[in-house]
C-alpha cells in the first residue's frame, strides 16, 4: 500500500548519485517548515522554495555519490556548475515522488507547499540524524513517578497517559543507549589502527550531560519502588474512581482500547505501566551498563596500545639519531649533533641515588612469598558458611509456594478471606501473610487478586494494610 498511488517512486530521490545533496534539501525544508525557526506567519510558495534550496545546491552540488543505482536519475544528468537547474530538478523530484504536495493557501491567494505526511515522517528522521541531541521534555523515570502520583491526587487520566508515554520513552532512551555503545565498539574495531580521542571526547561530553543522570539520579532503581507503591494506590480506589478513570481513557486514549487484553482500559495501562518499569531495570539498564563498560575496556586498550607505540617511538628515537651521526661525517656530523644538541638543551636530567637501591634479606623474601600463598580454607570457617546459608535459606519462601498455599486456604474456605483471618501460629504463617500480596501480584499464575481494603491489619510481629484474597472472574 506504501508504494502505490503517489507513494510508488517515493525513495527514488535518494537512489541516485546526488542523494546526499537531495538528503541536505530535506533537512534544510524540515527546519523552515517545522524547526526551531519555523515561520508559521505564511505558507511557502515557489519562491520560498527556491530561496531555501539554492544555497544548499550552491555548496554541495558537488557531491556525487560513487555507486550509480537508479537508471533513471535525471539529477546526475545534470551538470554541478547549473546550480537553478539542479535546483529545480530537485523540487521537481521531491513534488513528483511524493515528498511534497501543493495545496491552495487561501489566506495568501496563491499555490503553496507543504511536506506530505509521509514525506514529513521520513524528513524529520533525516533532520534528527544530524542534530545534537535534545529534547523538549524531561524523558525519565522520576516524570513517571510524578506523573502516577499526580493521577493518584488529581483522578485524572490524562495524567495516568503521560506516565505511560514517559514509562514508554525510558525503555527507549535505554534501548538507544546500549545501540550507541555497540556502534562505537564496531567503530573501534573497524578503525582500531587509530587512537578514537574524538568519539572518546564525545563519549565524555555525553556522559556528562545525559548517562551521568540516568545512572544516578534518574535510575530506574532508584525510583521502582516507589512507582510500586503508587500502582498499587491507584489499583485500589474506589471503584467508582476506577470506573470514571476507565470511562475516561476509553475517550482521550482510545489507541489503547484497542491494543488492552482484558475489558479494563485502566488495569490495562498500570500493568503495562509496570511491565515496563520492571523491563527497563531488570533488563535494559543492566545492558547499557554492560554496553557502556565494553566500550570503555576497548577504547583504555587501544589508548594504552597507542601510548605504547609512542612511547616506542620516542626511544627509538636516539637509536636512529646515533646511526644517522654515525652515517654523516665533518660538517655534516657537526651540524647534525648541533641541531639534536638544540633541542636537548631545554631537557632536565636527574640521576637516582644508587643508595636506594637496596636488595631484599632473606627473611622478607619469606614473608613475600608468604603473603603471595593462597590461603587455606580451614574447619572452622566451612562450618560458619554453612551455617550462614542455613540461617539465610530457613527464613526464604517462594512466591509460588505462597501461591499454592493460598489456593489451599481458598479452596478450604470457599469464600474470598482476608489477610487479617490467616492463623499465626508459627514463623513460616507470619511470612506467608507478609508475602502474600506479592506473591499474587508477581506470580504468572492470574486466577488469584489481591484487593487492598481501607482497614489496617495490625499483628504483634508486624502492621500494614489488610488485603481480600480472592478467585480472578477473569480465570476459569
Amino acid at each position: 500500500m506504501f508504494y502505490e498511488a503517489e507513494r510508488q517512486n517515493f525513495f527514488r530521490p535518494l537512489n541516485g548519485k546526488r542523494r546526499e545533496l537531495v538528503v541536505a534539501c530535506l533537512r534544510s525544508l524540515f527546519e523552515r517548515l517545522h524547526g526551531a525557526g519555523a515561520d508559521y506567519s505564511h505558507n511557502l510558495t515557489r519562491d520560498d522554495l527556491r530561496d531555501i534550496l539554492l544555497p544548499i545546491v550552491q555548496s554541495l552540488s558537488s557531491l556525487v555519490s560513487a555507486e550509480v543505482v537508479a537508471a533513471d536519475d535525471e539529477l546526475a544528468a545534470i551538470e554541478s556548475g547549473d546550480v537553478l537547474e539542479l535546483s529545480n530538478a530537485i523540487f521537481r523530484s521531491l513534488l513528483r515522488d511524493g515528498w511534497l504536495e501543493m495545496f491552495g493557501d487561501r489566506a495568501g491567494l496563491v499555490t503553496a507547499y507543504r511536506f506530505s505526511r509521509a514525506g514529513k515522517l521520513f524528513a524529520e528522521a533525516l533532520w534528527v540524524l544530524e542534530r545534537p541531541r535534545s529534547r523538549s521534555r524531561q524523558r525519565n523515570v522520576r516524570s513517571c513517578r510524578n506523573s502516577l502520583e499526580a493521577s493518584l491526587r488529581n483522578n485524572d487520566a490524562y495524567d495516568l497517559v503521560d506516565a505511560y508515554d514517559y514509562a514508554e520513552k525510558v525503555i527507549s532512551d535505554l534501548s538507544e543507549g546500549v545501540d550507541y555503545f555497540q556502534e562505537l565498539v564496531r567503530h573501534l574495531m573497524v578503525e582500531a589502527s587509530q587512537t578514537p580521542w574524538d568519539e572518546f571526547m564525545d563519549f565524555l561530553d555525553r556522559f556528562e550531560k545525559e548517562f551521568k543522570k540516568q545512572l544516578t539520579a534518574d535510575s530506574v532503581d532508584r525510583h521502582r519502588q516507589a512507582i510500586r507503591e503508587t500502582l498499587g494506590k491507584l489499583r485500589s480506589v474506589a471503584e467508582d474512581k476506577a470506573k470514571a478513570l476507565d470511562l475516561q481513557l476509553n475517550e482521550v486514549a482510545r489507541w489503547a482500547v484497542q491494543e488492552r487484553s482484558g475489558n479494563s482500559s485502566y488495569d490495562w495501562m498500570l500493568d503495562r505501566i509496570e511491565e515496563m518499569v520492571e523491563a527497563a531495570c531488570n533488563t535494559k539498564q543492566p545492558e547499557l551498563i554492560k554496553a557502556m563498560n565494553t566500550y570503555m575496556r576497548q577504547a583504555t586498550n587501544i589508548v594504552q596500545q597507542a601510548m605504547m607505540l609512542r612511547g616506542g617511538q620516542t626511544r627509538h628515537a636516539y637509536s636512529r639519531a646515533i646511526s644517522q651521526v654515525a652515517k654523516l661525517e665533518n660538517i655534516e656530523q657537526n651540524q647534525l649533533l648541533e641541531k639534536i644538541g638544540t633541542a636537548l638543551s631545554g631537557s632536565e636530567i636527574r640521576l637516582l641515588d644508587p643508595a636506594s637501591f637496596k636488595l631484599r634479606t632473606a627473611s622478607q623474601r619469606r614473608k613475600a612469598l608468604t603473603v603471595t600463598a593462597q590461603p587455606k580454607v580451614s574447619r572452622d570457617a566451612r562450618l560458619a558458611a554453612a551455617l550462614q546459608r542455613a540461617e539465610a535459606s530457613g527464613f526464604a519462601l517462594s512466591n509460588e509456594d505462597v501461591v499454592v498455599a493460598l489456593h489451599s486456604e481458598l479452596k478450604l474456605r470457599g469464600r474470598p478471606f482476608l489477610l487479617s483471618s490467616l492463623p499465626i501460629k508459627t514463623a513460616r504463617d507470619v511470612l506467608q501473610a507478609m508475602q502474600a500480596v506479592e506473591a499474587v501480584r508477581g506470580s504468572r499464575d492470574d486466577t488469584l487478586k489481591a484487593r487492598k481494603l481501607p482497614n489496617k491489619l495490625v499483628t504483634e510481629y508486624y502492621t500494614g494494610s489488610d488485603y481480600q484474597i480472592e478467585a480472578n472472574q477473569g480465570s476459569d
